[in-house]
């Protein structure tokens, strides 16, 4: 008896302790609060998702749309003297063998000489790490060359002219105003039925562009019969080549005629037989090509039925604006345009495409509900206006009483009703709601005489003053909207350059050049430079102002007004870092795995990330 009251004692114990455990470890457990979606996220969370995901460094991206390498190819071979000796070890006659070699196999009459060994070694010695970059544009570019010439029975070589023109970048734009891969002026896109207009610039469109230069380069070859007097005429125009031709006594090759030909068209042909020889002997040389970014059957096209922004699309899709920039350079204002009887499509990675295939409908839901919020900014405006001016009627017609609020990140029913002086309940009942959720975006229908705009002066009287007439405020990239834009100018001084007026004004060089549509990172002494610009917006019921953050506040200003201090992110499916850090406007991949302690950039649905912290 004694033995079981023990035994009735002792596990009784145990329960208790094992208990305490159980309710300890209970305590502990952190209650992981709502997250409240945005319209983009609900949008996304549907979306059915391909396994296998894109990763794109932006940083590459950056190198490879650089003009830099335009710039000094092009500075080179009209500058580049070709009776000057250059001291770079290539024995002559090991170059005049290879020469032979590429001869045999090719259209061209590809014979040494002092003047292409000269600019071959020139090459050499300061190009390098220029065509280690340009062999892996090459992997994406040189594909659809080859189509389009095989097509008119065009030399494959004539490859490497888009090398020579343009450094394999659609974007360049030569001082003569030259555009393209293939550096179509303006008269000669129009001629060849390049569509060019306020959205579109086919003379960048790496498909038509080179369809037109095939063209062009059959009817120069029926004229001269020599393709070395193409590749001047191309360079110079037919005039100058059969000037040439008659200056020098009616001899018919180039090398017997370059010495008559204009000064930049005698480093022409040279440079695109260098160009050639130093993609056939790249590893004799030890230039190694750097890793494609996208190579060209990775990509596929879809006909867009709506007009859409890049933003959209990145936004949609998680990838940088950039890599779609990259793989649609005819769209000049980073907006696929919809007009009516015409069909404008989009290049996208093969994976992206299957996703925007499978949620087709979703998409254009999203971006027509984009369009809608352009127009709201003005309906607010009315709202907002002496009594006197007549309001916007909508469907059904607005008693006086009634104002309109759109909800904003942070904001529930409780905040909303207090802001008014109105019960929860009634809130529910004016907008037909069954819960207390509201949906970020969502207008609501309000009855109250209660002015928030006079309620709210005092807060606006101590917002941060960023200059003597300017009341500034950092908005949200989910709840604002813009209107007015007034630029931020300074004048160039002498001795700055891009990179200290950037690091002066707490922007980026790529910024800079973004918004004063520069081309180089030449600056002229006493130009006026745009640095940042300040905007109008309209946000709820409340109008005020801002500085566009991406522009030309210090870096760390920026993210501490885009993010609450210390504030958690629980990540969702579906999330990566790319588009955590698209919610927080001025947060960077970087800042995150810097305050998370995340080295591979995995993260998992549940895991929370400190922002900003």
């Amino acid at each position: 008896m004694i033995v079981k009251k023990l035994s009735i004692v002792v596990s009784a114990f145990f329960s208790m302790s094992m208990f305490a455990q159980e309710a300890a470890t209970t305590s502990t457990v952190e209650i992981k609060p709502e997250v409240k979606l945005s319209y983009l996220d609900s949008v996304k969370s549907t979306f059915k998702k391909e396994d296998v995901a894109t990763r794109v460094d932006s940083l590459w991206m950056k190198e490879l749309t650089s003009l830099d390498i335009y710039d000094d190819l092009s500075k080179d071979i009209q500058t580049i003297n070709t009776d000057v000796t250059v001291d770079e070890e290539l024995p002559t006659e090991l170059l005049k063998q290879r020469l032979t070699a590429m001869n045999e196999k090719s259209p061209f009459e590809i014979e040494y000489n002092q003047g292409l060994e000269n600019i071959i070694k020139s090459f050499l010695k300061n190009r390098k790490k220029s065509f280690s970059r340009l062999m892996a544009l090459s992997e994406y570019y040189f594909p659809i060359f080859e189509d389009a010439f095989a097509k008119q029975n065009v030399p494959l070589e004539i490859k490497y002219l888009a090398v020579v023109e343009s450094a394999l970048n659609p974007k360049a734009v030569s001082k003569m105003g030259a555009t393209g891969l293939w550096q179509f002026m303006y008269g000669t896109g129009k001629q060849y039925a390049l569509k060019i207009d306020s959205y579109i610039d086919e003379r960048s469109d790496p498909l038509k562009a080179t369809a037109a230069a095939s063209e062009y380069m059959t009817k120069m070859y029926n004229i001269f019969g020599d393709w070395e007097l193409v590749l001047a005429s191309y360079n110079s125009g037919p005039g100058n080549v059969t000037k040439a031709i008659r200056r020098s006594g009616g001899k018919t090759k180039y090398w017997d005629i370059r010495s008559y030909l204009p000064k930049e068209t005698q480093g022409y042909v040279p440079a695109f037989l260098a160009t050639m020889y130093l993609f056939e002997y790249h590893k004799e040389h030890g230039i190694n090509p750097e890793r494609a970014v996208v190579k060209n059957f990775e990509t596929d096209t879809i006909n867009i039925k709506k007009e859409m922004t890049f933003k959209q699309i990145a936004d949609l899709l998680d990838m940088p604006q950039s890599q779609i920039q990259l793989l649609n350079p005819s769209y000049k204002l980073n907006v696929v345009p919809y007009y009516q009887g015409e069909q404008h499509f989009l290049r996208l990675p093969k994976d992206k495409i299957a996703t925007f295939v499978s949620n087709e409908n979703k998409i254009y839901d999203y971006v027509a509900y984009q369009s809608q919020r352009r127009t709201l900014p003005t309906q607010l405006a009315m709202k907002v206006a002496p009594r006197s001016k007549p309001i916007v009627k909508e469907k059904l017609e607005l008693a006086k009483d009634i104002q309109l609020y759109k909800i904003r990140k942070g904001d529930n029913l409780s905040t909303i009703a207090a802001k008014y002086d109105v019960n929860v309940a009634d809130l529910k009942k004016w907008n037909n709601l069954k819960s207390n959720a509201v949906a970020l975006g969502r207008t609501l229908k309000i009855k109250s005489d209660v002015d928030p705009i006079a309620k709210n002066t005092e807060e606006i009287k101590t917002t941060p003053v960023a200059d003597k007439n300017t009341e500034t405020a950092i908005a949200s990239a989910d709840g604002n909207e813009k209107s007015n834009t007034v630029n931020q100018e300074y004048v160039v001084a002498a001795g700055d350059n891009l990179g200290s007026i950037a690091k002066k004004f707490g922007t980026t060089v790529a910024d800079l050049k973004d918004l004063n549509n520069l081309t180089s990172n030449n600056v002229g002494l006493g130009k006026t430079l745009i640095v940042s610009k300040i905007i109008t917006i309209v946000e709820g019921n409340n109008v005020t102002t801002a500085i566009a953050v991406n522009n030309s506040m210090d870096p760390f200003k920026k993210k501490a007004a885009s993010a609450k201090m210390g504030e958690d992110y629980y990540v969702k499916k579906g999330d990566s870092l790319y588009s955590i850090s698209k919610k927080y406007p001025g947060i960077t991949i970087s800042d995150i795995k810097k305050w998370n302690n995340i080295k591979d950039g995995d993260i998992k649905p549940g895991m929370k990330l400190k922002i900003n912290g």
